[in-house]
């Protein structure tokens, strides 16, 4: 004896738009999903609707309208799909019509109209043949017996053919009614701590800090950031003198303080760098030529990163290490290639988080090329000098018409200009920043310090002031990390 579904509750009603999006109504609740297509979308609504069939217990009555018309199916808890016996489908059935759910059922003897026509209005021929076959092949049939290819209209053999030829994805059962959660994101302001308002704050009266000590805690927040994988910074300008190593040394401290262990300066300069005279020595005398013979052992799984302390020189009041060059020995004894360089990289990737790299002043040196292969971000210091500025400006200018991966490494660069001459005027300062507004994302000053001048750099050394603005020049390059 066939089975046929008892009863119309929950309506469900489905609207597939040609885009493979789909409004699925089930008693009154919302479901949106979305397909790459037409096809795609009907498996969709299926598996959703068969979902709530299962959960009832018994088949489920579906208007579904898509761009090709309307179609009363019904959907069982197994995902099979036959029409409904008691409802014609219809191109002309306006997608808006909910009345037609039920206006299929009204009469005992025969479905009603849909879609503007009655059983008794003859239809034009091409439109009986498409969308009004027999009426025998919609009545009396089983839930889950498929009706003929011959007698099942083209559109209504795809919503079973969605059902057979191909799997149906998990639906998104996300609904449009949002319960309101018990838990809020509640950030409560640390009080102030600088200035009138930290005092106060310090004798009871709580007090809000002021907007200059907000964008202090902003910059903080953003050098304390720990990033997926190892992030190289490549500080970069053709010239000498223009505040490459103390860049590298002040941005390596500043990241360090604030984000914890695992910041490294690296000194890639083949011709006499300076980077170890402006940092601490170890206990030892290792540079980049005493660590090249044993990386292929620092890269094995027998390495620990303590083994690293043979060859780089911890800064204890900063928190980072200094991999050094040899600056007194000529270039050419202490000549490195980029497989050299793509092997040191391996293994301070492998060991730290932050790699910071003082570039030498040969723009056409392998060496230094390679070294833009790796970077992440790049740093172009200049002091208030024209010579400075415009090498800096040229090698912009130069990684632009490179390749596309350099072209963005420029376009995203940081400028430093530090006033290194005290008599610099505020127009040579001005000046200097208005041209590489420009040509970098962000164009940081730092004022005149006499410790960046000469001897080791220390970051408890600088003013209050320099340390504030090389605190924002490190969240400036956070930013491109």
């Amino acid at each position: 004896m066939p089975t046929t579904p008892t009863g119309p509750w929950p309506r469900v009603e489905a609207t597939l738009n040609p885009d493979g999006t789909s409004q699925v109504v089930i008693g009154g609740t919302s479901h949106t999903l979305s397909a790459p297509s037409i096809a795609d979308a009907r498996n969709q609504v299926i598996s959703l609707v068969a979902h709530h069939a299962a959960q009832l217990g018994r088949p489920l009555y579906a208007l579904t309208r898509d761009p090709t018309g309307t179609w009363p199916i019904i959907i069982s808890p197994n995902g099979d799909v036959a029409p409904d016996p008691e409802r014609r489908p219809s191109a002309e059935t306006s997608a808006g019509d909910s009345s037609a759910h039920e206006a299929g059922r009204s009469s005992p003897e025969g479905p009603g109209p849909v879609g503007g026509l009655s059983p008794e209005a003859p239809a034009p021929a091409d439109r009986d043949a498409r969308t009004a076959p027999d009426e025998t092949a919609w009545t009396d049939q089983p839930v889950s017996q498929d009706p003929g290819p011959a007698d099942m209209p083209a559109e209504a053999r795809a919503w079973q053919a969605a059902d057979e030829d191909t799997p149906a994805p998990l639906p998104n059962h996300g609904e449009t009614r949002e319960r309101r959660s018990f838990l809020k994101a509640t950030e409560i302001e640390q009080p102030a701590t600088q200035g009138w308002r930290g005092r106060a704050s310090r004798l009871g009266v709580r007090m809000s800090p002021s907007p200059a000590e907000r964008s202090e805690r902003s910059d903080v927040h953003a050098v304390s950031q720990h990033w997926p994988g190892p992030r190289t910074i490549a500080v970069v300008n053709g010239k000498g003198g223009a505040g490459k190593t103390p860049a590298t040394v002040l941005l390596s401290a500043v990241f360090a303080r604030h984000g914890g262990a695992g910041v490294i300066a690296w000194d890639a300069n083949q011709t006499r760098g300076t980077l170890g005279w402006r940092t601490d020595q170890g206990p030892h005398e290792a540079t980049v030529l005493d660590l090249l013979p044993q990386a292929e052992r620092l890269l094995g799984t027998g390495a620990q990163s303590a083994d690293l302390a043979h060859y780089v020189h911890h800064q204890t009041g900063d928190r980072y290490d200094v991999l050094r060059s040899q600056p007194l020995q000529l270039a050419a004894d202490q000549r490195v290639t980029p497989r050299d360089v793509d092997l040191i990289w391996s293994v301070v990737g492998k060991y730290y988080r932050l790699v910071v790299i003082d570039t030498g002043n040969d723009e056409s040196d392998p060496v230094w090329l390679q070294v833009m292969e790796h970077a992440d971000q790049i740093v172009v210091p200049t002091t208030t000098r024209a010579d400075h500025a415009e090498a800096g400006a040229l090698l912009l200018d130069a990684l632009r018409g490179r390749d596309d991966r350099s072209r963005r490494l420029a376009e995203n660069a940081v400028a430093v200009v530090t006033q290194a001459d005290p008599r610099a005027s505020r127009s040579d300062i001005n000046a200097v920043i208005n041209g590489y507004s420009d040509l970098a994302r962000e164009v940081v000053t730092i004022p005149h310090d006499p410790a960046i001048v000469d001897g080791v750099l220390r970051w408890d050394s600088l003013r209050p002031t320099t340390q504030r603005a090389w605190l924002h020049a490190a969240a400036a390059v956070a930013g491109g990390l």
